[in-house]
């Protein structure tokens, strides 16, 4: 077979890049699913399910799925009362100048 008959069977579309397969997962999503059970004598000592779902943000709201919008830990806006709270009091302790954007809310 020569050279030139190969490159007839490289030609093709080219491979996907990275950057246009990681576009086209965030874009309609994935889901990735399995359970692993383990019996013993038809007796079930463990069952782990395993569900992973990789989407953008905007296609996880579109399936209705935004639980990192409720999460004080993520949402800057629904846990920081408290944590800004816990800081400004430790600033103060220390003798440290508070903002004066933080000064006006506690009013």
């Amino acid at each position: 077979m020569s050279s030139r008959e190969l490159e007839g069977y490289r030609s093709g579309p080219p491979p996907a890049q990275l950057a246009d397969v990681l576009e086209r997962v965030l874009d309609k999503g994935i889901v990735i699913a399995g359970d692993i059970q383990i019996n013993l004598l038809d007796i079930e000592l463990l069952t782990v399910k395993i569900r992973l779902l990789i989407a953008s943000a905007d296609k996880a709201r579109e399936m209705g799925i935004d639980w990192w919008e409720g999460d004080p830990f993520l949402s800057r806006g629904n846990g920081r009362g408290e944590l800004e709270q816990r800081l400004r009091k430790l600033e103060e302790a220390a003798g440290l100048p508070t903002t004066p954007q933080e000064q006006e809310s506690d009013r």
